[in-house]
Order: C-alpha cells, then structure tokens, then sequence
C-alpha cells in the first residue's frame, strides 16, 4: 500500500495538487439518493445524544456496518453526483463535515467555519453584520454579495434546495447528518454561480420509529443552546420527524450607551417539522417546514490607526504615500477646510493591538433580524430497476432587516473642534431592509443501464427581491467652540425631509426591486468502461433572465422623477438575459482497490446584473470559468491511513471586481461600489491536500493544507487614466489545520478527546485595496463522557467545550477608506480633500467562548 500511495506522489509531482482534509468523519446513506453498495458508515462512533442520526427508510437505506467489526477508517457516502457513492471513489475534491466533526467543533451556524475547518472554504461577514455571510471556494469569493441584482460564486444548498440570497445563511443550524464541501465548478449537476463549488448541508430525515434527542448547554458571555429532536412512530403510513433549537450569546463587546445592545450578540431560534409518507409501491415522499428567526449585532469595528499615510495639506510631494489606490499622479494639491488632519478627540480610543470588551463612545444599536421560512417537497420514485425519478419543489424566503451602527467614531465624518450644528454629527448608522422570495423546481431521472450510470434534469428557478437602505448620523459631539466636550443622540426623526434613523424619518440611499428567473437542462453519463476506467461526460444549458429598477438614489425617487433628471443620473433599468452551455469531462482510473486517480475539466458561470449602490444602476457582465483538475485518493497502511490529493488551475475570463469609496453628507455617509468585469484572464491555481490516520485503535488524527495563488490582471481606470491592481478578497495564498481525536473506553462509557488548530495567511479585504487582514490561528478543543446508561435505553453525553482556546487576537477586516483622500470632483481633476482623513478601522474576531452541554438520547 505504501508503495502505490508513493506512485501516486511521483505521478502528480509537478503538477498543481489539492489536499483536501478530512476530519474524523461519521457519513450516512442521503435518504433522498440513489442507493448503492458501497455505502457504509465511518469507523469513528457519535455521541450518543446531539449526533446519532435517525435512521434512515429501510427502502432507501444503505447497509451499514456495526463499528465494532471494522478495523481502520471506514467508508464515507456523500451524494455529490446526485447519487449515493463512496466519498474515495468519487472523481471530485471534496470535505465532509460529518454531525460529530460540527458536535466537536460546537459549530452552531455557518459562520462558525469562518475559523478554518476546511482550508480552502472561507467564511466572512459583509462589513461587520453576521446577517449576510460571504462564502468562498478556490478563490472564487464575492465581496458584495448581498446586492439583490449581484449572485454569490458559491452555491449554498439545503436538502438540494438552492438558497438564492447570502442573507440568513446565518441562521441556527437544524439537525444536520453532514455537510459536503464541492470544491471547484459545479456548473453541470448544481448550475449557475457554482464557479468556487457547492456547499451541500444533508440533514436527517424521519425514520418512522420512536426516538429522539435533547441537548442544553450553558457558556460564557450569558449564552446558552438547547435542541430538541423528536422521531415519531408511523401513523397511517405517516413518519414525522419534529426539530427545534436555541441559541443565545450575550454581547462580547459592550455598549455603554444605557438601553442599546452591544456588539457580537447573537439569539437564534428555529423550527423544522418533516413527514414522510410512502404514496404507492417504490416511491417516498418528504414533506418538510422550517422557520428560523436570527437577532443578533454586528462584530464592532475599531479604529485601528490615525492617518497612516502621512495625509498633510499642499502638493502630492509633501505627503507621496497619501494617494488614491491606483493613481500615480506626482502633483496632487490636497486641499479642504483647513490645514493639517483634525485631532482625533480625546474620547476616541484607538487601538489597532486587541479587541475591545467596552466601545469608547456609545451609540444607538439595535438587534437586526433575520427571518427564514421554506417548504420542501421532495419525492423519489423507483419506476423500474434502471430509473429513480426524483421531484424537488420548494418555495423559500428570507427578510432582513439591518441596523448596524458598529463603527462609532472609528469611521468617518471627521469632526472639527469647532463644529457646529451637523457638522457635530456622526457615527453612521446603517439601515437597510431586504425581502425575497423564491421558488425552485427540479426533476431528475438517476439510473443504471448496462455499463452507464446517468443523471438527467430539469431545473426552474424564479426570485423576487427588494431592498433599501439609508446610512444617517446618530449621534453629534456637543462643541464649545475650539474642543469637544461630550455626545448627544441625535434625534431619530430629525427634520420635515427625513434624516434619521427611525422608519418613516429616513434619507434613502438606495432602493431597488429585481425579479430573476433561471432555466437549465443538464445530463450527465459514466461509462464504466472496465472495472477500473470510467469516463464521464456532461452539460448543462442554462437561461438566466433579469430586470431590475432602482425605486431611490440618494433620496431621489427614481419612480416619479423627471426624464431630465433620470438622464442626468444616467440611469438605466436592468432587462438583460444569457445564455450558457456549461461542459465538464472527467477520466477516473482505479488503478487498485485503495488508489483511485483522476482528470477532470469543468466549466462554470456567475450570472451578471447591476449594482443598486451606484446611481445610475451601472450593469457588469456575467464572468465564466474554466478549470482543470487531477487528483488521486488513496488509502494505505491497511485502511488506517487516508491520503487525498489534487491540483487545479482555473482561468476566469470577465471577474467581477468591486471599486468601493466613502461618500460624506450633510447628513450621513454611504458606501458607493461599483462592480466592473475585469479584462482578460484572472489566475487562480491551487494545491490542497488531505491526510487522516488512525494509527492506534480509537486515536484518529487529520491534517490538511490549501495553497491559493490568485492574480487579476491590472485594470485601466478611465477617471485617472492608470492601471490598477485589484485582489481576490479573503483568500490565504496558505491555509492549514489539523485535529487529534481520541476515545478511551471506559467500561460502558467512553471518554472523548477532540481538538483542532486552523492556520490561514493574512489576505486582502477589498477588491481595490492591497492592504491586509491579520494572519489567524485559532485552536478549538472539546471533552466528553459519552454513553452514560441511565436506563435500558436512555444515555447521556456530558461535555466541555471552548472555542479559540487561546483568545486569539486578528484583525479578519481590515479598512482602509478612513486613511485615503476624497476622489477628485472630476474625471480630469488631481485634486482630492482631506477634510475626512481619519484612519483604518477593523474588526477583531470573536474571543474566546467556552461551555458545558449535556445530552440524552431516548
């Protein structure tokens, strides 16, 4: 065995190779898949109480085999193929986080795998807000995702459902059996904006006999989660399956404004019920419902530095470092209302070493709120011994509403000592609401016939989304004429126009409304040529239409505004439609029954649309990639050791790219980005690798490494006449991480270790900006005593947790607008002001939690 795993090596030296890791691993058959043989579960045995998953229907179930008679690493089912197949013989990149890996990890929600769990999937907030989550695979990450006319480059699926919208990604996981990472483009089986690949959550379904869970736990910071997992006997031929979880974490950093939430809060809570019913002869069908709500603040930003740059009035010369990103220009005279940078008051903390547990100045902050709902039809029907058919209907949506005031002080206006009136105002508060709907269907066919294995579908896509967004001032210093001697709130109904912050008194930024509709046909065949070759073939056409139009811009109503002023703002609705066909091809090869190697080339697309931050509603194309990939998969040392490789390289014509500044008012600041297609071929190349040994009976170690090489090509910039760079964002040119997981029986009970270590580079946070976030290690660690009898059939699982173990200090969002001179009022204008040169803020990470759960199975 040893010796092919060192074949393997030498075949792929040279090339670009992925290792994915593998964390210790439980994997169960998809009810809702393809059966096959080769299915069976993972040696590493559950806790008895949160992760044990309800069995499966006997029909659909595939056999699994008692842990006690396995020796080495067992085999991991996921259904990547849209059928059930065995995770080692399966041509394409993939993680699987199995409900033990999230049980040990405490992961509560998605963001939770922001600290490394798979090393080439990264995991961010949009700003600071944990209502939209940013999700990136293989360099392919959007930074501004939660436009309602911008797509993600990750597909995010629950049950095969795709979610349309990265808000409410956040919200409390239910009981989920495993989590597939696809790495690399998914475009024929999963569709558009799968450029990076898929993240694929499976959870359990009903099994039809009585039994269930309950988990409470308690942490720092107040917090505290519980579930509730309820598995009914069947009734009339009904099995239903009842779900419900809790989840509170206090704020880590406080707000000492009397009344106002802090900063890092979260209150999650969420319901799910499933039925299964079996229509006729061979066909099951699954009925489920699921709520979710998600209050929680934003991680509070920090003023991490003042005028990093050296900013000083006069020409470019004076202060050379202090320029516009991209510019080169050698006689820029920065001129404004005065002379030199304003102090930063004596109120204003700054601190770019550590996190703050108190925000210097308090400021009016409450709780946004998610709200998720969907209903999912899911039927399966085995017509003959060579076709499944397969309906997925579901309808799903999310509303958002947004009020982050995290920044304080630490983000522009800059006030001068001897304001008056608005111009003493500051601490931006943005505003923002989103409603979307969408509904999805899908038909597939899966099957054998002879020596081919295929996949056919269809898929109907339909969204509606609207949002708005303002960004006033909430609170104003208090002036006596040459210093600032206190703060005021502001008023949150300020002025007959409109200017503050309650709903009904707001200055709209923006508002827009977009209907999106997506159709696809996809097949997909492997011909098993031998036993040991197979060759797949496939495509996917799809049709994406969009229109959209901006209601507001900048407090001008776009719906009744006059023709002259439409064409002053050069605005333009969005009425645009494309058209893909998306191939893939791989060539497997089994070179023995522990080594499998493989070729794959795949294809995938972003859909275009419009940017609703910029006034006149500015269109980008969609963006296409190709990739090409080789990979081996292996196991060794008598099935106890597990050694994944492959390596890719993808080429990305037409890159979405995001330009984003600060623009001040009288009355607040907003965000303007506007999102270009990058000319030519974006680079991105990557080597992962993935390592899992067991080298004693119950001592289970993993390690895993991503190397990321990304590059845009220099963009031409109109207004300044130069080429700039631009950086793929929150993508670590290395990324590594680990885990040892260990149980010592102890009679009946077994004691369980499990701790991990996740390690990513420094990486960059906007498109435009060559400035970094901090490079982040951060250690997770769990103890447990698990299967503790309390009756004939009842067990208990007590834990201990802590998450960043070591209360690791980074910056994961480093901001540079605050530290750069205002763009020049013109296209041919080198003059830019300094009024509000202040310095670059960020956002630490969350420090460290720690807790106690406790379990029962029945």
């Amino acid at each position: 065995m040893l010796n092919a795993a060192s074949l393997r090596v030498r075949l792929l030296a040279g090339a670009a190779l992925t290792l994915a890791i593998a964390s210790p691993v439980l994997a169960y058959a998809d009810p809702v898949a393809a059966k096959s043989p080769d299915a069976v579960a993972a040696t590493t045995p559950a806790d008895p109480a949160p992760v044990d998953p309800a069995p499966v229907d006997p029909a659909a179930a595939a056999p699994v085999a008692d842990p006690a008679d396995q020796t080495g690493l067992g085999e991991i089912v996921v259904t990547a193929t849209k059928r059930e197949t065995n995770l080692q013989k399966t041509p394409i990149a993939i993680n699987v986080l199995s409900s033990q890996a999230l049980t040990d990890r405490h992961v509560q929600s998605l963001y939770d795998l922001a600290d490394g769990a798979v090393p080439s999937l990264r995991v961010a907030t949009f700003e600071a807000r944990q209502s939209a989550l940013t999700i990136g695979i293989r360099g392919i990450v959007p930074l501004d995702a939660n436009q309602p006319a911008r797509e993600q480059g990750v597909g995010i699926y629950i049950d095969g459902v795709y979610l349309g919208r990265q808000h409410g990604l956040n919200a409390a996981l239910f009981d989920v059996d495993r989590i597939e990472v696809l790495k690399g483009p998914q475009g024929t089986l999963f569709g558009r904006n799968t450029e990076g690949g898929a993240l694929s959550i499976v959870t359990k379904g009903p099994s039809g006999k009585w039994g269930g869970s309950a988990t409470a736990g308690i942490a720092n910071y107040g917090g505290y989660n519980g579930a509730l997992r309820l598995d009914l006997p069947e009734v009339y031929g009904v099995s239903l399956k009842l779900d419900g979880v809790v989840q509170y974490q206090g704020a880590t950093t406080k707000n000492p404004l009397a009344g106002q939430t802090g900063w890092n809060y979260f209150d999650r809570r969420g319901f799910k019920a499933t039925a299964r019913v079996h229509p006729v002869s061979g066909m099951t069908a699954d009925f489920s419902y699921d709520n979710g709500y998600d209050s929680n603040s934003p991680f509070y930003s920090q003023l991490l530095n003042v005028n990093p740059n050296g900013c000083a009035a006069g020409t470019q010369a004076a202060s050379p470092n202090c320029k516009l990103p991209g510019t080169n220009f050698t006689n820029i005279g920065f001129t404004g209302t005065q002379t030199a940078i304003r102090p930063v008051p004596s109120q204003v903390v700054v601190n770019g070493r550590s996190r703050m547990k108190v925000a210097d100045i308090g400021v009016p902050q409450q709780p946004s709120i998610d709200k998720t709902h969907g209903f999912t039809s899911n039927i399966r029907w085995d017509v003959a011994p060579e076709v499944e058919l397969r309906s997925i209907t579901a309808w799903r949506g999310v509303n958002a509403t947004q009020w982050d005031n995290s920044g304080g002080y630490h983000r522009v206006p800059v006030v001068a000592p001897n304001c008056t009136g608005s111009a003493c105002n500051f601490s931006r508060y943005s505003l923002a609401d989103l409603h979307q709907n969408q509904f999805s269907q899908e038909f597939q066919a899966v099957g054998t016939v002879g020596q081919f294995d295929y996949v056919a579908g269809l898929y109907y896509f339909n969204e509606h989304i609207s949002d708005d967004a303002a960004t006033p001032n909430s609170v104003a210093f208090v002036s006596n004429g040459t210093a600032l001697t206190g703060v005021t709130v502001l008023d949150p109904c300020i002025g007959s126009g409109g200017f503050g912050s309650q709903v009904g008194c707001r200055s709209i930024d923006r508002a827009s409304e977009v209907f999106s509709k997506s159709y696809a046909g996809y097949g997909q065949v492997t011909w098993n040529a031998t036993d040991a070759i197979h060759l797949t073939a496939g495509g996917r056409y799809t049709r994406d239409e969009k229109q959209g139009v901006l209601h507001f811009s900048r407090n001008l109503n776009y719906d009744t505004a006059t023709a002259a002023q439409l064409t002053a703002a050069g605005y333009k609705p969005l009425d645009a439609s494309w058209n893909r066909f998306n191939p893939m091809a791989t060539l497997a090869y089994d070179a023995s029954d522990s080594l499998h190697l493989y070729a794959k080339y795949a294809t995938g697309y972003r859909a275009g649309g419009a940017s609703s931050r910029t006034a006149n509603y500015q269109t980008f194309n969609p963006e296409d990639v190709k990739s090409y990939e080789i990979g081996a998969k292996t196991d060794f040392w008598d099935h106890r050791a597990r050694l994944n490789l492959a390596g890719y390289i993808m080429d990305r014509k037409n890159s979405q790219v995001d330009i984003s500044s600060i623009q001040t008012t009288a009355t607040g600041s907003f965000n303007n980005l506007v999102t270009i297609n990058a000319p030519g071929i974006t680079k991105i190349r990557g080597i992962e690798a993935d390592l899992t040994v067991q080298p004693v009976t119950g001592l289970t170690l993993t390690a895993g490494y991503a190397y990321t090489y990304t590059k845009i090509p220099p963009v031409l910039i109109a207004s300044t006449g130069v080429y700039q760079n631009f950086y793929i964002v929150f993508t670590p040119r290395n990324a590594a991480n680990g885990s040892i997981d260990y149980t010592m029986p102890l009679g009946d009970m077994d004691l369980k270790f499990h701790i991990d270590g996740n390690y990513s580079q420094a990486t960059q946070t906007f498109d435009q900006f060559a400035t970094k976030n901090d490079p982040a290690f951060i250690a997770n660690a769990r103890i447990a005593l698990a299967n503790i009898a309390v009756s004939d059939t009842n067990k208990v699982t007590i834990s201990a947790w802590v998450r960043n173990m070591f209360d690791k200090q980074y910056v994961f969002r480093r901001d540079p607008s605050n530290s750069l001179p205002a763009a020049p009022t013109s296209g041919t204008s080198t003059t830019g002001s300094i009024n509000n040169i202040l310095g670059d803020y960020g956002n630490f990470n969350a420090p460290r939690t720690y807790g106690m759960e406790a379990s029962v199975k029945f």
